[in-house]
């Protein structure tokens, strides 16, 4: 399925996208030297009329490339946990800043309405992650005091998690998969949350043997008493970010698709509803490279949301590998 185009690809969307292609084609090396590669000449750019036409940059290429259209000093190099980081370099992090909270106010309503409980051990003992400066943006518009990082404040977050389920206060727990099963291990007894959307993001991180994602949110359902575990899926060569309601079912916002690749012939697409690679267009990544094929393996739906089922064979293992089919 090399032409055509999906469904949930509208005319506006891929106009759009087809013009930042032809300007990154000019712009940016790297994925100019990709095209190149590919025996993409300048007509051929010229000439492309479908999304589908195009060939997305490998993610590996943000591991040891400066990934950037045009010339900036960048304000921000975001960078991976792993092995090999990736670096993204961020020419105006208010910018970014500006887009996660589009991105969030699309699914849930104001960033300023929700507590902000946030346990992201892994990410705060490092630099250059761009989920923490997220997360501190989203602390900073909160109304409510009690919103902040925990670390190793179990007590403190669970004190607060409290006070606010009492005043009835929207809050959000967002917090990576690990920490969430040491959190339920440490308090021991179970809660019955009303008023709280507990939200995970990114896996393991190496600290516990990687389960089966319906096993975490079955284990963490039961423990905070909530009926659904909400997801947060983003990456650092990517701007913006995709959110879940449960079951793993992920909805891009406006400025992001996610298309099937063909698992077997990586410069064509597969088919709706099946396994296969995910290549995300990111509209917000004007400065880098909007069109990046990324190391994921899930599936893509019909109405445009996507399931991230792990990760390809030959990615290197790296700090946010997802959780196992």
């Amino acid at each position: 399925m090399n032409h055509g185009s999906f469904p949930f690809i509208d005319e506006s969307f891929e106009n759009v996208a087809l013009e930042l292609f032809r300007y990154q084609a000019k712009n940016n090396k790297i994925f100019a030297s990709w095209l190149e590669s590919l025996e993409w000449n300048a007509n051929k750019i010229k000439t492309t009329n479908r999304i589908t036409q195009i060939p997305f940059l490998p993610v590996t290429a943000f591991k040891s490339n400066e990934v950037i259209t045009g010339q900036f000093v960048p304000e921000v190099v975001y960078t991976s946990s792993g092995a090999i980081n990736s670096r993204h370099l961020v020419s105006n992090k208010e910018v970014y800043l500006k887009n996660a909270q589009i991105s969030f106010e699309k699914f849930y309503g104001p960033v300023k309405d929700f507590a902000w409980l946030c346990l992201l051990p892994d990410y705060l003992e490092r630099k250059g992650s761009s989920l923490i400066d997220m997360a501190d943006h989203f602390i900073s518009l909160s109304q409510y005091e009690e919103s902040g990082f925990f670390l190793k404040g179990i007590d403190e977050l669970k004190y607060r998690l409290d006070k606010l389920e009492l005043n009835g206060i929207p809050t959000i727990l967002l917090g990576v998969s690990f920490a969430l099963l040491d959190l339920t291990e440490s308090l021991k007894t179970p809660m019955n949350l009303n008023h709280t959307i507990i939200m995970e993001t990114g896996g393991m991180k190496g600290r516990r043997k990687e389960l089966i994602r319906k096993d975490i949110h079955n284990k963490l359902c039961s423990f905070f008493g909530v009926k659904t575990i909400h997801s947060e899926y983003g990456m650092t060569e990517l701007l913006s970010q995709a959110y879940s309601f449960g079951d793993g079912i992920l909805s891009p916002p406006p400025q992001m698709r996610v298309l099937p690749r063909s698992i077997d012939a990586p410069l064509s697409y597969s088919e709706i509803n099946k396994i296969s690679g995910l290549n995300i267009l990111d509209l917000a990544n004007a400065d880098s490279c909007a069109f990046i094929a990324t190391d994921d393996v899930g599936k893509v739906f019909k109405n445009g949301s996507f399931e991230v089922l792990g990760r390809s064979e030959e990615s290197d293992q790296r700090g946010c590998s997802l959780l196992l089919i």
